[in-house]
């Protein structure tokens, strides 16, 4: 009787987990249409701030893109402007005047109202900052209030959802420029509430809202219930991890633990196109990756010393050795993409003899040692910044140059190569709105040394270029003044122009929706898995 009362248990016991084993499996099932969309995307870097007034960086840009919204948009794949928080706006005749009617209904994730009022808000505090607080504001817009250069006049409040904008002189990039991230419309009550603390707890209009930033780990942000464009969000939560390390973040993807990472090596792009499960992604190349020389040092500030180094470089060798030919060599500050191009410019071919005569010329025959800065994450103008250094530093060696490769924490590096400290430093540009101001200007105008203008150059014939193609709307004439730019960048350089690479991405085969924008920005708005 004990016998067949143990068996009889170890039935019932048996019949017992199989009904649970069942119940699970149904309730999978069941549920599967409703599991939550999690999206996980892996970069190189942490963010510096969450504020994207304060940066300048696309690592802080590409979070806030989910967050915080702009008044106009890029239209996807192309730098034409679209309406976003804008629904659209009126020109004055005479380019000196935009009247911009906001989309109603619209609210900030605090549940405060996106208003006039709102954008003007966000205006006064951008204009009444300065360098240190909002840099692109007074690189974009000339200044900040009070500023004899800034072009902004006013900015009015006409009614609940009228805004109107005043300019102190033509620009013709203004819409373009609007639609930076930078330039996304914070909640005013948040930024009251969070003081100095607002950089860590983002507010906007956007499909996502901010919940937490585990500093140099992940930003986590969930699905807006409320967000103003019907259908959108798709995703339920997007989280943005820091990876630095190249290898590791494709290992994370290869094991299914991200869901698409940036900065791919060119090298890995056979093994992901072979992969059934993964797809490469590949960004129009807007943008450059070059070595900056800071002017203001020794023995930078020779010319011939510069020039010597732009003929010790063998460009194509470098692409095809380390770019896997995702790239092309470059030769000009902007790349070919962006109007006002100078093809007829000439390059500075490869001639360790030439850079040689050129050292002696400049009085340094034996050459020099010099400190050699490589970006301690890749970007999308630089996947392997090291790589890089190392092959310059072997191509300079053959000119008896002696370059001593260092590296920081980024944003160290960053600010530190602005404040002049550096020798030399591998850096690059992905373009923001398609126009050649965008580049030349923002990156080599004297008025942005100490912010964008690392290499500390000061060409008075170039800011007078410069300056005119910002006061003009002929944008033919301004293309004339941009090849002249070129012109004289190439006669007295402050960089050696490197590589226009195709920026690659990598993603699991089954996400849709994700544009692979020239400028690099992510907007997550209409992603999802299939």
């Amino acid at each position: 009787m004990g016998k067949r009362y143990l068996i009889f248990a170890l039935w019932i016991a048996l019949v017992l987990i199989m009904a649970a084993c069942s119940g699970d499996n149904a309730d999978n099932g069941e549920n599967a249409d409703s599991e939550e969309q999690v999206f996980i995307f892996a970069r190189g870097a942490d963010s510096v701030s969450l504020d994207p007034a304060e940066v300048t960086d696309s690592e802080s840009e590409n979070v806030a893109q989910s967050i915080l919204e702009t008044l106009v948009t890029f239209e996807e794949g192309e730098t034409t402007v679209a309406p976003m928080l804008a629904e659209e706006w009126e020109e004055a005749e005479d380019g000196l005047a935009y009247t911009f009617t906001l989309k109603e209904g619209v609210q900030f994730h605090d549940g405060t109202e996106f208003n006039a009022e709102a954008v003007v808000s966000n205006f006064e505090r951008w204009m009444n900052g300065g360098a240190d607080q909002f840099p692109m504001y007074g690189s974009v817009f000339g200044g900040y209030e009070g500023d004899e250069t800034h072009i902004i006049d006013s900015v009015e409040a006409e009614g609940e959802d009228t805004v109107k904008v005043t300019l102190n002189q033509v620009k013709p990039t203004f819409l373009k420029d609007l639609a930076l991230t930078p330039f996304s419309i914070s909640s005013p009550a948040a930024i009251e509430e969070h003081g100095e603390e607002y950089s860590a707890n983002p507010v906007g209009t956007g499909p996502f809202v901010f919940d937490e930033w585990l500093r140099n780990d992940r930003v986590v942000m969930n699905k807006n219930e409320d967000y103003w464009l019907e259908g959108y969000p798709k995703l339920d939560s997007v989280i943005i991890r820091a990876i630095p390390d190249n290898s590791a973040r494709l290992n994370a993807l290869l094991s299914g633990e991200v869901d698409m990472i940036d900065g791919v090596d060119p090298d890995n792009v056979e093994q992901i196109e072979n992969s059934e499960d993964l797809k490469v992604l590949k960004r129009p190349p807007l943008n450059i990756g070059y070595l900056g020389m800071t002017v203001t040092r020794e023995p930078f500030d020779d010319k011939l010393v510069r020039q010597a180094l732009s003929h010790a470089v063998d460009k194509q060798a470098m692409v095809d050795g380390l770019f896997a030919g995702q790239a092309e060599p470059a030769k000009n500050p902007i790349p070919p993409s962006v109007e006002g191009y100078n093809e007829d410019v000439g390059t500075y071919e490869y001639d360790p003899e030439k850079a040689k005569e050129l050292l002696a010329e400049a009085g340094y025959p034996d050459g020099f040692e010099m400190e050699l800065w490589a970006m301690p994450v890749p970007r999308p103008y630089m996947p392997d910044a090291n790589k890089v250094a190392e092959f310059l530093q072997s191509s300079f060696a053959d000119i008896g140059v002696t370059a001593n490769i260092v590296t920081y924490e980024w944003a160290t590096y960053l600010d530190r190569a602005k404040k002049g400290e550096a020798d030399a430093f591998i850096l690059g540009w992905t373009g923001t709105n398609g126009d050649a101001d965008d580049f030349i200007y923002s990156l080599w105008h004297e008025d942005n040394i100490g912010d964008l203008n690392s290499t500390q150059y000061a060409n008075e014939e170039l800011n007078q270029v410069l300056e005119e193609a910002r006061t003009i709307t002929d944008q033919e004439r301004r293309n004339e003044l941009y090849r002249e730019a070129q012109e004289i960048m190439h006669e007295d350089p402050p960089i050696i122009p490197l590589v226009h690479p195709t920026p690659l991405l990598a993603a699991k085969s089954d996400i849709t929706g994700f544009d692979p924008h020239p400028t690099g920005r992510l907007m997550t708005t209409k992603i999802e898995f299939e």
